[in-house]
């Protein structure tokens, strides 16, 4: 399917302060980008499918230097299917039609769940683990988090407690959270992580092995009550890992780089945790998006896909019992975001990128 274009932009454009200052200086090129983010959220990663197959396969090859890419849950997919061959752009793709290919009947247990997102990352990376971990420029970092006390069960009963309890913790304040889990970071050994300072949280560096790869990436994307916790993950401490974006839903960390964070994303609110969804006042600390340059699917541009809005979890039951066409509008959606795509590359390539820049 070819994108329609319609005129409209496609895209908002956001920068932190000393990004927007390097802009101002100097035209965006794929040299001054050293790490790219990956948020999580489910399904709404493939209404980016397009921007990402831009960046991804055509832009960053320009000039080819080390580059961290760090997800978490859907966000850590996207950069191990990108980082996974030669050709990102059919792995991006690959990814986006099986993820809106799959069917969850009402009832699953969470170990089906499971079982089927095994078999999932298998058919998109197996045999691909070598080629991940020996990509001459991309250096995957994988957000998880450790669970602690209740959260760490995986009986309906018992996860459920401890999930109430972290939601009122957070309530209170997003601190409390360290009662009730521990961020992972695994990491490429062979860079350094885009990170530091990390404070706020007990943290733990795992080097990324290929004993440790794919129960990273399916441990990143464990939400709790949907799959299983995955255990004692091989390099790291003892204990249950579930999805990485409980704690850093989108990526709200301390940068540690020389240039610009690129930063595609399917909203342009930087919210620090998943339990801070429902918590409007809760927004990313803004002096760690000072390098961001983040790039989000315009109100003007939703307002054209099906359902007004990006594919997201909450269409499994708006669309239950008529999976096709909840795969024909996840479809559009996806061929859509080539828009994004294009706007993107037209606009680093004709030097017009600043004029559409606002504040992050």
């Amino acid at each position: 399917m070819t994108a329609i274009h319609t005129g409209i932009s496609s895209l908002t454009i956001r920068a932190g302060r000393r990004a927007l200052e390097r802009l101002q200086q100097k035209s965006l090129g794929p040299e001054d980008v050293h790490v790219i983010p990956g948020a999580a959220g489910g399904p709404k990663g493939l209404g980016i499918s397009g921007l990402d197959q831009a960046i991804f396969g055509e832009w960053l090859p320009r000039v080819e230097q080390e580059r961290a890419l760090i997800g978490a849950s859907v966000g850590s997919w996207r950069f191990a299917a990108a980082a996974s061959s030669d050709n990102p752009v059919a792995q991006l793709r690959k990814l986006a039609d099986m993820y809106t290919s799959q069917r969850f009947e009402k009832g699953m247990k969470a170990q089906e769940v499971t079982h089927s997102a095994i078999e999932f990352l298998d058919e998109l990376l197996g045999g691909r683990e070598d080629y991940i971990l020996n990509h001459p420029w991309y250096r995957l970092n994988i957000m998880v988090i450790r669970s602690l006390g209740l959260l760490a069960e995986d009986t309906r009963g018992r996860l459920g407690l401890g999930l109430l309890g972290a939601v009122s913790a957070n309530m209170l304040g997003r601190r409390h959270l360290g009662r009730f889990m521990e961020r992972g970071i695994v990491r490429d050994p062979r860079g350094n992580t885009p990170v530091s300072g990390l404070t706020d949280f007990t943290s733990h560096q795992i080097d990324l092995t290929r004993d440790n790869l794919m129960p990273s990436l399916l441990a990143s994307g464990s939400i709790p009550m949907i799959l299983s916790g995955v255990a004692d993950l091989p390099g790291g401490p003892e204990g249950v890992y579930r999805d990485g974006g409980l704690l850093d839903y989108h990526l709200d960390l301390p940068w540690q780089q020389p240039g610009i964070v690129l930063y595609p994303h399917f909203t342009d609110k930087i919210v620090p945790g998943w339990f801070d969804k429902a918590l409007p006042w809760r927004r990313g600390d803004s002096t760690r998006v000072q390098d961001v340059l983040l790039l989000a699917p315009s109100p003007e541009y939703l307002a054209t896909l099906p359902d007004g809005k990006l594919p997201d979890r909450k269409d499994f039951d708006r669309y239950a019992g008529d999976n096709a066409s909840r795969e024909k509008s996840w479809r559009r959606a996806i061929a859509e975001s080539e828009r994004m795509g294009d706007e993107f590359l037209e606009l680093v390539e004709t030097g017009r990128l600043l004029e559409r820049v606002e504040p992050l």
